[in-house]
């Protein structure tokens, strides 16, 4: 079974397209959609959801009114604010405390100090992941609860989950839509990897992006790729991205034409190569038979 990754620089190049079609064009591949953060290849892939699991990604205090003393020690040893307040119906009685879930970072200490022991540090519900199955294969993936924060914590169970389930049924490919990006996401989901593909965009602030994301890749020894997608907008920098990712020892995996049929197939719930047979869905398809030549060791080039 060999993995690849498909990453980018920054959201909005094109890699979950990218990956869509790549998973029309593999023979039985399983998918995961790594991108947490903000997840849509099921947009265009249309799952069905065979199993739901809830994800905790840290931990989260409460307090429990009843063992709330009013001493106020939570209140002065939180350093961001999330102890709130609660004055007493009179002015005998000591206020009551609570906690802002949305304040609170987990760090535990109001839990540590706290003499009798109201403070409960629980852990959180921070959104779903599920195993689902599409047109081409099984996918995993996972969607975050609202303002909550994605460690890396995620993605790895997402892969991992994907991997286990291409070993058990013997599948070829383990396409990963990867986080953009250079953060702890991103290292999570291309760690170990077989390939990498990096999908860029003939700009200036591509050009970097790229150049970001692949001394990534380099650092954790991953042989990687270069796609330019939206080529035909600007050639003369393509080229430059493909002459100095050469010079850089990378691969050059091809380019992808703009073409409005993109959006045309998202609208339609379909990927590339299902929607377009022109010359749109020619250029992925070469992108793919070098991707596949990389990951499987029979490049020539």
């Amino acid at each position: 079974m060999k993995e690849i990754i498909i990453i980018s620089g920054k959201g909005g190049t094109g890699k979950t397209s990218l990956t869509g079609a790549f998973a029309a064009l593999a023979e039985n591949p399983v998918l995961a959609d790594c991108d947490v953060d903000a997840a849509d290849l099921h947009l265009i892939l249309k799952p069905k959801i065979l199993e739901t699991h809830d994800f905790s990604g840290g931990k989260q205090a409460r307090i429990e009114p009843d063992k709330c003393t009013g001493c106020a020690t939570c209140e002065e040893v939180c350093r961001f604010g999330a102890i709130r307040r609660i004055p007493a119906k009179d002015d005998i009685s000591p206020p009551f405390f609570a906690v802002d879930p949305v304040a609170c970072e987990g760090c535990g200490v109001c839990a540590w100090f706290c003499i009798p022991k109201a403070v409960q540090f629980e852990d959180a519900l921070n959104g779903h992941w599920f195993v689902s199955e599409t047109r081409f294969g099984c996918l995993v993936h996972a969607k975050l609860g609202v303002a909550e924060e994605n460690s890396g914590k995620l993605v790895t169970l997402v892969r991992n989950r994907a991997k286990q389930i291409a070993k058990e049924r013997n599948c070829p490919y383990l396409l990963v839509d990867g986080s953009p990006g250079i953060g702890c996401p991103v290292i999570a989901s291309l760690t170990g990897a077989d390939l990498v593909v990096i999908v860029t965009e003939p700009t200036v602030s591509g050009e970097h992006d790229l150049a970001r994301v692949a001394d990534l890749a380099k650092h954790f020894g991953i042989p990687v790729a270069v796609c330019v997608n939206k080529a035909d907008i600007n050639p003369g920098m393509a080229d430059r991205i493909r002459v100095n990712a050469e010079a850089r020892g990378l691969s050059f995996a091809g380019t992808v034409p703009y073409d409005k049929a993109v959006t045309a197939a998202q609208v339609a719930q379909l990927t590339i190569v299902e929607h377009d047979r022109g010359e749109l869905g020619k250029a992925v398809r070469k992108v793919w038979e070098r991707v596949t030549a990389l990951a499987d060791g029979k490049d020539t080039k």
